[in-house]
């Protein structure tokens, strides 16, 4: 137990990431004004539409707060707490679900090991922008603070679309399958009584890699949605353009994409066709490197469909997924232990580039958990070849401090424009605020260190404010 047994105030400052010096504040300050109160845009994100859609009351604190987030989950698991503790299923058989409010205590008995961290901030906003917590939480005030959230849970102002409301979203993306049929925002489209827009993200990450074990089952499971045979690879990029087009009628705008690397040497077609047929017969079937080139050339025909079809293309690679077998046999994926990998994209991408980098309409936008390669490769690119966006700092990175090292490693390269605007990248829905409220804390704070230094004027540095909450995320992807 790491928690002190005594409680502090919960207040959060006004001028947080705010620059000491007092010049420079008072122009955060303006810039952040500017901005604080203008629509949430979140254009890349892992809540499910079914969610709005239901719009049914959240089922405990525990269960919103703590148990999907992969992000307390790690930190809570890196300070002793097992992943049976936090609510995650057992496959195993070993330990029955705990309760909310036992789940709620272990986060409460270890709320200091989160201290300085961006997930500390997020939290701190939450509970008392959202629920009016006023001390921090601790393991004194544990079950008075679960109480308190769980009664304001069942108050309709807390329902899914209240908040989607209240937090000011105008437009949310979700990220799906593709065979997935879309039920929830076809429900919410269809409903004229929610004015949001919350849109499909297409992600097929498992086409990529025929050495995966699930390979077969996804490749046939988007042929049963698209009435197509993906038994042969012709069939499968055929079904693949169905599924894409089902989702662009149900409002998609953008496909995501999470690989090893970015790797995008493209085969021939008969190469392609043969590694497809051996691998229809299982994983073995398949050598490491042909497995590798299915992938590249794969990852260069995703390029080739966002050309045909307008889709923007997300691109994340260098991820290590699922780094500790154990805990994944026994509590499955998105349990924390996805790790970063080394990034590199200027060279891998190169053939993909040289086919499509300056196509018109072609939109790429590269998130990296390795940040050196904001400044030697990512910037360089998007101050290159109009299809290049330089993805906001996502996962690992979505940190005060690193926003505003991707802005200066960035911007002398690609300016503002060639940029994502903010990515939650989230499934804690209640935190969608109050991560956004960050970059734009963490933006004001950065233009005010170029208005200062006598780099931007006042009112460039709102304007460019503004355009990063609402101009620049609209126009990357679509919207």
């Amino acid at each position: 137990m790491s928690s002190t047994s005594t409680t502090t105030p919960l207040a959060p400052h006004p001028d947080r990431l705010f620059p000491a010096d007092p010049g420079a504040r008072a122009v955060a300050r303006t810039v952040y004004d500017a901005v604080r109160d203008l629509p949430i845009i979140s254009p890349h994100g892992h809540v499910d539409a079914a969610l709005i859609a239901d719009d049914q009351p959240f089922p405990d604190p525990a269960a919103l707060l703590v148990t999907p987030d992969h992000y307390v989950l790690r930190l809570l698991h890196a300070n002793g707490v097992g992943l049976q503790d936090l609510g995650r299923p057992d496959h195993s058989g070993a330990h029955p679900l705990p309760d909310g409010r036992e789940v709620w205590r272990r986060l409460a008995e270890h709320w200091d090991d989160f201290a300085g961290t961006p997930v500390r901030y997020w939290f701190e906003t939450e509970l008392h922008d959202v629920f009016g917590l006023t001390e921090h939480p601790s393991a004194t005030n544990a079950d008075e603070q679960y109480d308190r959230i769980a009664a304001a849970l069942a108050t309709p102002a807390l329902r899914p679309r209240a908040l989607f409301d209240s937090f000011g979203i105008e437009v949310l993306a979700t990220t799906d399958g593709p065979a997935d049929d879309l039920a929830a925002h076809a429900r919410l489209a269809a409903d004229p009584s929610f004015t949001g827009r919350v849109l499909p993200t297409f992600r097929a990450d498992a086409v990529f890699d025929p050495s995966r074990p699930d390979w077969r089952h996804v490749v046939a499971s988007i042929g049963e949605a698209s009435g197509i045979d993906t038994g042969t690879h012709d069939g499968l990029l055929a079904a693949l353009r169905d599924r894409r087009r089902y989702f662009i009628e149900h409002g998609a705008t953008a496909t995501d994409t999470g690989v090893l690397d970015a790797g995008s040497t493209p085969l021939s077609a008969t190469e392609r066709a043969r590694i497809h047929a051996a691998a229809q017969q299982g994983p073995s079937g398949v050598t490491a490197a042909e497995a590798v080139a299915y992938r590249h050339d794969m990852l260069f025909r995703w390029a080739e469909m966002s050309v045909e079809d307008g889709l923007v293309m997300q691109l994340h690679p260098g991820v290590l997924r699922n780094h500790h077998a154990p805990t994944l046999e026994r509590f499955g994926p998105d349990t924390g232990h996805d790790l970063p990998a080394v990034g590199a994209f200027t060279e891998p991408l190169r053939p993909l580039l040289e086919a499509f980098g300056t196509t018109p309409g072609f939109h790429l936008v590269l998130f990296t958990v390795d940040e050196t390669v904001f400044s030697r490769e990512i910037g360089p690119l998007a101050g290159f070849y109009p299809a290049v966006y330089a993805g906001a700092p996502w996962w690992f990175i979505d940190t005060p401090a690193a926003i505003g090292r991707y802005r200066a490693a960035v911007t002398d390269s690609a300016g503002f424009t060639k940029t994502s605007g903010f990515i939650d990248d989230t499934r804690a829905y209640c935190s969608i605020p109050a991560r956004h409220d960050m970059a734009r804390r963490a933006d004001a704070a950065y233009l005010a260190s170029l208005v200062v230094t006598h780099q931007l004027g006042e009112e460039d540095a709102v304007h460019t404010a503004r355009r990063i909450v609402s101009d620049i995320p609209r126009a990357t992807f679509k919207l």
